[in-house]
Parts: structure tokens; sequence; C-alpha cells
């Protein structure tokens, strides 16, 4: 049995963050109906390269699992078949623009009065309130926006965005989050509820101790590169021949860094380094003396050694050398699976675990409109000639 075995999620979003949540409930166990505009689709499916065969690799990240139902919604017959898939849906994501899907009627408070059980996920830029509530969210401007960007980055550089659209991935986990909440909490009232997620909110919470830290002092925080502004040392430093990542949480880690290490009794004797606030306030003289240091042996030695001492430490790899990598075989994260265009493909592997409910076995991304025919006769019992008629006027 899986966790969400017998739940039905209407999803209508697109692109990433709401994809991403569904993904997830669709890992879960969830049956998710993957809403999609008949002649394109969701964006990402024509967002490339990277491709395999002419199809879009990002589409493939989040949407594994998933039935893809073809439906135009801009029109009143579609709009009330997927009013009727909210009657049998338990929850519903979408992220569309403000006021267009009361328009479609298909709104909270409209679907809510037809299902009251209904938990109505509503994924945004700016949140459904305050004067930003009409913009679109894109990740790139919400990372500027938010202050992530101005912390990410070389001390005399420029402002630097994550790799990933890493705002749109952490409120995709906000939105699953809130709801397996609200699943729960329908248990004890018997009611669905609204739940309002945005990007710039999620990423205004992801400033974590950044954002405490000017809460509580007034100062205004700025870029450390790969070193971190407050645990020292805690960054990359070359090597003889690579690039080592060190991280030093505490002192006595510190310690043995130095005595077992680096063979360095002088740093670790030096007052002005023995505790992590003093090395965080005089970093200016400590991390020249630990490069010059470092440079003296390649990476896999000092990897060894610092393994051996008890300092967390690692190499920096390509993506290509992490997927592998013994550690991604052994937690068996690439899973690979049948497909009927390609025969199998590799994906990423959920990273959930449970023992009593594991995730269910993945299953790879629809084509569009894949599953319409399924979908419509088994939830709402359309004949053949009903769906035919439909996809003929699409």
């Amino acid at each position: 049995m899986f966790a969400l075995q017998g739940i039905n999620v209407l999803d209508l979003s697109r692109v990433l963050a709401g994809p991403w949540c569904t993904q997830t409930l669709a890992d879960l166990g969830a049956d998710v109906w993957k809403i999609e505009e008949p002649t394109k689709g969701d964006d990402t499916r024509s967002w490339m390269p990277p491709e395999i065969n002419g199809e879009s690799t990002y589409f493939l990240c989040c949407n594994r699992s998933k039935k893809s139902v073809a439906i135009d919604m801009k029109g009143p017959e579609g709009q009330a078949i997927v009013r009727r898939l909210a009657e049998k849906a338990d929850v519903l994501v979408e992220n569309f623009r403000k006021g267009a899907l009361e328009r479609f009627g298909l709104g909270y408070e409209q679907l809510s009065a037809i299902n009251p059980r209904l938990i109505y996920c509503s994924i945004s830029g700016y949140g459904r309130t305050g004067s930003r509530a009409d913009e679109a969210g894109y990740d790139f401007a919400i990372q500027a926006e938010s202050g992530l960007m101005a912390i990410t980055g070389e001390p005399d550089g420029s402002p630097m965005k994550h790799g990933v659209a890493i705002t749109d991935i952490v409120t995709g986990m906000n939105a699953t989050q809130a709801i397996l909440a609200a699943l729960l909490a329908r248990e004890k009232t018997g009611q669905g509820q609204l739940i309002d997620v945005s990007l710039f909110d999620s990423a205004v919470a992801l400033l974590a101790n950044v954002g405490s830290g000017h809460l509580a002092t007034g100062g205004e925080p700025r870029r450390y590169g790969n070193a971190h502004a407050t645990v020292v040392p805690y960054q990359l430093f070359d090597t003889a021949d690579g690039v080592l990542a060190l991280a030093v949480g505490n002192d006595l880690q510190f310690k043995n860094l130095c005595l077992q290490v680096l063979e360095r009794p002088d740093l670790w004797a030096d007052e002005q380094y023995q505790k992590n606030r003093d090395r965080a306030l005089n970093r200016s003289t400590l991390i020249p003396a630990l490069a010059e240091v470092f440079h003296e042996r390649g990476t896999a030695d000092w990897v060894r050694l610092l393994k051996q001492a008890g300092v967390p430490a690692g190499q920096v790899r390509r993506v290509s050398e992490v997927f592998s990598s013994p550690e991604v075989a052994e937690r068996e994260l690439v899973a690979e699976v049948p497909d009927r265009q390609h025969g199998t493909l590799r994906l990423t592997a959920s990273p959930l675990r449970l023992s009593g409910t594991p995730v269910r076995p993945p299953v790879a991304p629809p084509r569009l409109g894949e599953h319409t025919s399924q979908v419509l006769k088994r939830e709402l019992g359309m004949s053949e000639e009903d769906i035919r008629r439909i996809k003929g006027s699409s």
C-alpha cells in the first residue's frame, strides 16, 4: 500500500513549482490527473535542449507517474469536464493568474460549493493577496527580489542565481507539506480548505539564518562566495590537483584538522582561531594559511585524511560523476523505467524513504493527452463518441 493510495489529485499546474508538488503526491501513491492544453501541453514540453528524440528532459524531471488528460479549458465544455473531475478530486493544484479560473467557473469558492472536501492549492508568484497578487512569478526574478541572489556569488562579483530554479522547487515542496497537513486536518473536520503558497514567500523563508541575522541585528548580509558567513573554515580550497570542499562545523573538528590532518599545532594553539566566533572574525589570516597547506596534496589524499580524522569534507564533482558514483547506486537514486517510445528512460528517483508505505515504483512521464480516454471513461463514465467529439473540437 502507498501512503496516498485512493487520493485523487486534479493538476491544473504547469512548468515547475506545481508539477514538482504533484509529482511528489504521485510518488506517494496519489492518482494525478494532469490537465493539459491539447495543442502544446505543459510549457516545459517545448523547453529544450537538452532533449531525447525531440522530447524535453525538463518535462521529464517533474511529471513521472502522472496521467495526461488533454482538455481545452477555454471553452464551456472543457470547463464543465474539469468541474466534474473536481467533484471527484481530493486535491486541486493550480498556478493560473489571479482570477483566471474564477472566470472559468473553477475558482475555490465555486468548486468548494460542489465539493466541500476539496483541498485547493493555489500557487503563485507573490501570493493571492497583496499589491502584487496580479503579477506572474518567475524564479529568476523571485531570486533577485527575495534577497537570495544578493547573498549568492563571490564577494566582489555580481549577484548570482542558483544553478536550478530553487524557488520553484522549494515552493513545490512547501505546497506538498501544506496539502499533506490539509489532508490530515480533513480527517478531523471533514472539510477541505484553500492553500495559498507563493514563490516569493517561499524564497524569503529560504533566507533562513541570513534572514534571522538581519532581523535581529539590522545588518546587511553580504556575499561570501563558497565560504560561510558564520562557520569558519567552511569553504572550497584548491589542492594540488583539484578542489576540496571543507566543512569544519565545530571547534573539535578544527582541532582535529590542525593536529591530525594538517599537522599544524601552531594554528590550533593560536587563541584567535580556537573558537568559531574568533575564526570568523579572523578569517582574513586563517584562510590564506590553510590554503597554502592544502596546495601540498591532491584532493583524494586530503579527503581520505579528513574522513579518518572525523572532519567533514568532499570533492567537487561534476554531474556526470555524481550519477556514476557508488552512493547514487547504493541509494537507488536513478530509476530505469519502461517507455513505449524510447524503450527505457533513466529518471531521478524519489528521495523519500518510508518503511511501511514506500513510494510507488516510478512510471514514465506521459505523452500529451495519453490518458484522456482512460480518465474520462473511468471517472466520468463518458462514451467513446463523446471523447472523440471533444478531441475533434480541440
